[in-house]
């Protein structure tokens, strides 16, 4: 089975995709073409068995942004075996609230940014 977007996925990305959230679609406008320093995302990448809202390949970088629905206790516990999951598999993830977006895009793009010559850095030392 395909590790990265299995097959099983592709029309619940395609959904994803297609009625992203306001805040997706903000931060979107700002990753897409590699516009962020020359880092190609793709958005709704599927991960077996998750689906993340933007993930980089070169420095194995998952974003996420939390709306309300992510503030229950049991989406807190799915979020936290998500993360293990990804981390057990060398990739790491950035959190973010949609109001982070809404409010102060510039520095959820610095933190991003930050993060990914971090972890590009780390993946040319350690190939």
């Amino acid at each position: 089975m395909k590790f990265f977007n299995p097959k099983y996925q592709k029309l619940k990305r395609q959904s994803l995709r297609n009625n992203a959230t306001r805040a997706e679609k903000i931060l979107w406008s700002y990753l897409r073409n590699s516009k962020l320093d020359g880092f190609k995302f793709r958005r709704q990448h599927g991960i077996d068995p998750y689906i993340v809202d933007f993930y980089c390949p070169e420095s194995s970088l998952a974003v996420e942004l939390d709306g309300g629905v992510h503030f229950t206790d049991e989406a807190r516990a799915y979020d936290v075996e998500r993360e293990k999951f990804l981390l057990n598999h060398n990739i790491v993830t950035l959190r973010f609230r949609n109001e982070e977006v809404f409010n102060d895009i510039d520095s959820v793009l610095q933190t991003i940014l930050a993060k990914l010559k971090e972890r590009s850095k780390h993946h040319q030392n350690h190939p």
